[in-house]
């Protein structure tokens, strides 16, 4: 999914919250006086920099010095003639700041930075407030928030704002809210702003918090001025909840659903204790009901119902309720996955909708289709379909590719949805997608037919802007009033959405959405009220007219209720990515069945696997817990256990930085996501994933486990040891960020590997439709020369090459990747593929094109498709470059050089690869190898091997003949690289 913009909205976030700083006389031009003051307490503060347009210092930078005010450090940098530089902290020992992976931009003067935003002035100047004057005594809840410390940052009207990150709101409150009075001299009002002092921030989603003198109260993003005291004269809570009444059961097969009617309080129910006997298992429930997927088959079981509230009150249990499980539900009919070791595979990432058209009545532009200029071209969003993909399975087989990666195909609902990450209806496949005769079945099964999995992609983090149906769609406000009647469509009894049905202004409809009048239920605060604001024709905005995480549109139990304020924070884990996406409560366990019920119907049309958008965003002991469980139970129950080994599952973990772990943060570190957890956690869901996070980070990069499974022991394969496997593998991210050069993106993949559970299964690419190498937002392009070296390691080092589609002709090469509606599709690293694909093409086995003709025996002419085919060819042909394990141990030259061995049962596979430059191979078994890309028999004697290879891009792949598993020789024919 297209993170790059949301990274954009977290930094606007933070840049309004530290608006309007007191700027300072600037120093001189060629020097910049920077003070920092960590999040975390550091006893040696570096500043490593790069003037603009200059080298940066050698790594860690330099020493900052201790400042005169507590937990601030300075450092006066000489420029030169630069008028700015870029900046990054570290402690010396690993732990980096380096603003979420963008680096700090200065200028010169003085510039102060703290909590990820950049101000000016010096902090340890305090300004002492006028006697007298007016005070504004603040009350913050901190109900839903998780942060040890609440700092106020805060300017008075028509004064400068404190330094970041503010101050403590310190004073004596009581329990779930903090306080703080400020002096306001002769203002009657100030801005306000709230965070954790570590990145993490609440500013009123963008527009600060408004107060005025007197007593206020900020809750849940509401101000109440002229307010009481909170803690005043609240005694202690000592009254329980009544009982819950009337609790029902009911069974499907081993799945229990409870009902309950909600309990009372005089303070407010927080949630409820269900005890489930026999086993006296208690589960929880934020709500009057309950779903139980974990029951066995044909058991009786009893259920009570507690209430619960804020002060820990119990009521008195439930009357229980009893009910016995049938067995488990029948598997419904549908496809089969191919089976076999995921790691033989080679994969092709499309874009459905982008890649070839086979059905044009499908097609929609939907209602960007003018503004983003795709009108103009004639080019839908949604073009690309099934039948397109159908239709071009020759193709991806002729290039060799045995597996394909396709975008999410449940039914989207947003105003610019072709990629399929903002999923309505997870139960649904998107009909823009389908056409007679070929459906998504059609499609599985067609692939299977030629010998090609299809691995799906899966996003269980968020929902649509607009819910998930089935789940929780939320009611919104609107009006057909003369001003938005374009943007609601007239209700019509029981019409529903169906976005193959567009309007003039390409708007599917939406009448189920909207309310003028406020429904039943409602708990989006200030309904319908106008907010002041005005939309870009002028028209009056209104309270709940759209999605947001902190107007309570959107329930807490299904769906969080923040904005992501640090990256690297727990709040990334439990908060919004941007308006599109709504976060959903997958602590909840009536998402989390949702969830699992929707992604076993394609387990069940038989699917070979699954990539995990967003994996990062979803703690890994919920994860561990109930996903990968889940999942790994459906396909025992479909396959068996050895054959459920198959299915690929591997996540996106966005980790963007060249370091080992993620800033120093383990939970938001890739190869975290492939290990088991080593420790239990209470069985709630939310509290699990906060003692984890904080328990793991204590741990720390040192601490963490470590394998051998992707290594060689000499020259010897050895058995790996995956029984701490957590079920899910991982796209290679680190790779990723490196392969704007081949040797850097294979060193930074090798220091990598002894902390992922079993690198050989990593997913490796060098593009995607998210971002190039270095976390460019343009598609590779690198040149062709640098490409084939790419792809040369790729296909030979360990883990499963990916290419994006089009990328072996270069397809967009130095193209914007994703600029949402603001550009035309055709311009961007997401165009339409099938102008190349015209024609037809015929494979007669992988990497191997019988006939081709029109357009795309033209793109299958070009130089970098015959270096893919051969690629695929060769390593199809040594199994140690599918699923062995690697060393560099006594290997020189290079430097991207290496061994591989593969050995199980009769098959024993060792090979020697040097890509680009030559490499000696020393203390390596004798006997006869051969060379597969030139057919070169060297006879080995004395345990060592000398291969010679000039120009980038080439390359040599030196395979041992053993007993019973000769070397292929030489496989295919020579190319422009390969020779």
């Amino acid at each position: 999914m297209p993170l790059r913009r949301l990274l954009l909205f977290a930094t606007t976030v933070l840049a309004v919250a530290v608006a309007g700083l007191t700027a300072v006389p600037a120093a001189a031009a060629s020097t910049v006086t920077v003070y920092y003051k960590p999040t975390a307490a550091w006893t040696t503060v570096n500043i490593h920099y790069a003037p603009n347009g200059g080298a940066w210092t050698a790594v860690p930078g330099v020493p900052m010095s201790a400042a005169t005010c507590a937990g601030w450090y300075v450092r006066t940098l000489d420029l030169g003639s630069a008028t700015g530089a870029q900046v990054v902290f570290n402690n010396g020992a690993g732990t980096w700041d380096n603003h979420s992976g963008a680096n700090y931009s200065i200028g010169t003067g003085t510039v102060t930075i703290t909590g990820g935003a950049v101000g000016t002035g010096n902090p340890c100047t305090t300004q002492t407030p006028p006697p007298g004057g007016n005070t504004a005594t603040v009350f913050y809840s901190t109900a839903g928030r998780s942060w040890p410390v609440v700092n106020i940052h805060y300017a008075p009207d028509g004064e400068a704002w404190t330094a970041v990150p503010g101050v403590p709101m310190n004073e004596t409150a009581c329990t779930g809210w903090v306080k703080k009075t400020v002096q306001l001299g002769a203002a009657t009002g100030m801005q306000a702003v709230f965070t954790n002092g570590t990145g993490s921030w609440d500013n009123n989603n963008g527009a600060n918090y408004r107060i005025a003198a007197g007593t206020t109260r900020v809750s849940g993003g509401v101000v109440t001025g002229g307010a009481t005291d909170p803690c005043s004269s609240v005694p202690a809570d000592t009254t329980a909840p009544s009982a819950p009444s009337g609790v029902t059961a009911t069974v499907d097969h081993v799945t229990v659903t409870l009902a309950w009617t909600a309990s009372t309080d005089d303070r407010g129910v927080t949630g409820y204790q269900i005890t489930r006997n026999p086993g006296g298992t208690v589960l929880t429930s934020a709500y009057n009901g309950y779903i139980d997927g974990s029951p066995a088959p044909l058991t009786a079981y009893t259920y009570t119902v507690r209430a619960t509230d804020a002060a820990g009150n119990l009521s008195a249990a439930s009357a229980p309720v009893t009910v016995t499980t049938g067995t488990a539900p029948p598997l419904p009919a549908g496809g089969e996955m191919l089976g076999g070791d995921p790691r033989k595979e080679t994969v092709y990432f499309v874009l459905t909708a982008r890649f070839y058209d086979g059905d044009a009545s499908n097609n929609r532009g939907g209602s960007q289709h003018a503004a983003s200029g795709n009108a103009a071209n004639n080019d839908p969003m949604f073009r690309g379909d099934f039948k397109g993909l159908v239709d071009k399975l020759d193709y991806i087989k002729g290039l060799g590719f045995s597996a394909i990666w396709i975008t999410p195909v449940v039914l989207n609902r947003s105003d610019y949805d072709y990629h399929g990450y903002h999923g309505w209806d997870f139960y649904r496949v998107d009909p823009r997608l389908e056409s007679p005769g070929a459906s998504y079945q059609d499609l599985i099964n067609a692939a299977h037919a030629k010998g090609l999995k299809i691995y799906q992609d899966v996003v269980y983090n968020h929902s649509s802007r607009w819910g998930a149906n089935g789940l929780f769609v939320p009611p919104v406000w609107g009006a057909r009033d003369g001003q938005w009647d374009w943007m609601y469509s007239e209700k019509v009894p029981g019409k529903q959405y169906n976005p193959l049905e567009e309007n003039a202004l390409g708007r599917p409809y939406n009448g189920d959405l909207w309310s003028t009048t406020e429904p039943a239920g409602n708990t989006c605060r200030s309904w319908g009220t106008p907010t002041g604001a005005k939309s870009p024709e002028g028209y009056t905005i209104h309270n709940c007219q759209w999605p947001s995480p902190t107007s309570g549109m959107f329930p807490a139990s299904l769906y969080h209720q923040c904005w992501i304020g640090n990256w690297e924070g727990e709040d990334s884990r439990s908060c919004w990515l941007h308006d599109d996406l709504a976060d959903l409560n997958t602590e909840n366990p009536v998402v989390q069945q949702y969830l699992i019920g929707a992604y076993n119907h394609y387990i069940d049309m038989g699917v070979d696997g699954f990539r995990v958008d967003t994996a990062v965003h979803i703690p890994r002991v919920t994860w561990n817990r109930r996903f990968l469980p889940a999942l790994q139970q459906r396909l025992v129950q479909k396959y068996g256990a050895a054959k459920a080994a198959d299915f690929y599952v591997f996540g996106e973990v966005g980790a963007f930085v060249n370091d080992k772990w993620n800033r120093g943060s383990v939970n938001h570190s890739a190869q975290f996501f492939t290990w088991k957890e080593r420790r239990s956690y209470v069985d709630d869901d939310v509290q699990a994933a906060l003692d984890q996070f904080n328990y793991e980070n204590a741990m720390g990069t040192g601490n963490q486990p470590t394998s051998a499974n992707a290594f060689l022991n000499g020259n010897a394969y050895h058995a790996p040891d995956r029984s701490q496997f957590s079920g899910m593998n991982i796209i290679d991210m680190r790779m990723h960020m490196n392969f704007g050069d081949a040797t850097n993106a294979f060193l930074n993949g090798k220091d990598s590997d002894d902390s992922v559970n079993d690198a050989t299964y990593n997913a490796v690419y060098v593009d995607s439709h998210d971002y190039g190498p270095n976390k460019s937002s343009t598609r590779y392009a690198g040149g062709t020369d640098a490409w084939a070296e790419n792809l040369d390691l790729m296909f030979t080092f360990r883990g499963v090459p990916v290419l994006y589609y089009g990328s072996e002709i270069e397809f967009q090469k130095g193209a914007r990747i994703d600029c949402g509606p603001t550009c035309p599709l055709a311009t961007t690293g997401r165009a339409y593929y099938g102008d190349k694909l015209q024609g037809t093409v015929v494979a007669s086995g992988y990497g191997v094109v019988s006939s081709a003709s029109g357009q795309v025996a033209t793109t299958l002419s070009q130089p970098l498709v015959k270096h893919v085919q051969r690629l695929n060819q060769i390593r199809r042909a040594v199994p140690a470059l599918q699923l062995g394990q690697y060393s560099t141990e006594g290997v020189s030259g290079g430097p991207m050089a290496f061994k591989r061995r593969y050995t199980s049962g009769a098959v024993d596979s060792f090979a020697l690869v040097t890509i680009s430059a030559g490499a000696t191979f020393t203390g390596v078994p004798n006997g006869t190898y051969t060379d597969a890309v030139t057919g070169d028999v060297k006879v080995v004697t004395n345990g060592t091997l000398t291969a010679t290879v000039s120009g980038k891009g080439a390359m040599r792949v030196y395979v041992l003949s053993l007993p019973g598993n000769p070397a292929p020789g030489k496989v295919g024919a020579d190319g422009p690289y390969l020779r």
